[in-house]
């Protein structure tokens, strides 16, 4: 039996619009899509019509996730990860599969979509010759006392 192709979608960070076509034709064939929040994906797929069935995949359930899916590539199925907006291991989950995946020589394909730094990079005004990333704000409020020398 064939391995089976781990997708990597993304997915449009507020405007359904932002949907690329290749997204949608990939996310209808699959045999199952792994998603970071099913009732978030699913509004998604409801609007694209697509009606393949989600298999939660976050990052409380990631390690149980990973042993699962693994699995299910090696006997030749078809997945898609994506997350709530954006591409899947860029401040999302998604790495630990794709290193599994990558380890067991399961195909790994990204499907590009919109990512929010770049997009914001190029909105700013700022010099795009150049830049680093490193990763999104915290949702955590910061301590500002924690932050400020102390004599």
């Amino acid at each position: 039996m064939s391995r089976g192709t781990l997708y990597l979608v993304g997915t449009p960070i507020g405007n359904l619009e932002d949907m690329t076509f290749r997204a949608v034709r990939i996310l209808q064939t699959v045999d199952a899509i792994a998603a970071e929040d099913t009732r978030h994906t699913g509004k998604l797929l409801q609007h694209f019509q697509i009606n393949v069935p989600q298999i939660s995949y976050y990052e409380h359930n990631e390690a149980m996730r990973v042993r699962e899916l693994l699995q299910r590539l090696q006997q030749g199925e078809k997945i898609a990860l994506v997350t709530d907006a954006g591409m899947p291991g860029i401040s999302d989950p998604g790495y630990e599969l794709v290193k599994a995946c990558v380890e067991a020589e399961i195909d790994v394909i990204p499907i590009p979509g919109v990512t929010a730094g770049i997009t914001a990079l190029v909105a700013s005004g700022l010099p795009t010759e150049r830049f680093v990333f490193e990763g999104f704000f915290t949702h955590q409020k910061l301590k500002i006392d924690s932050l400020a020398c102390k004599p």
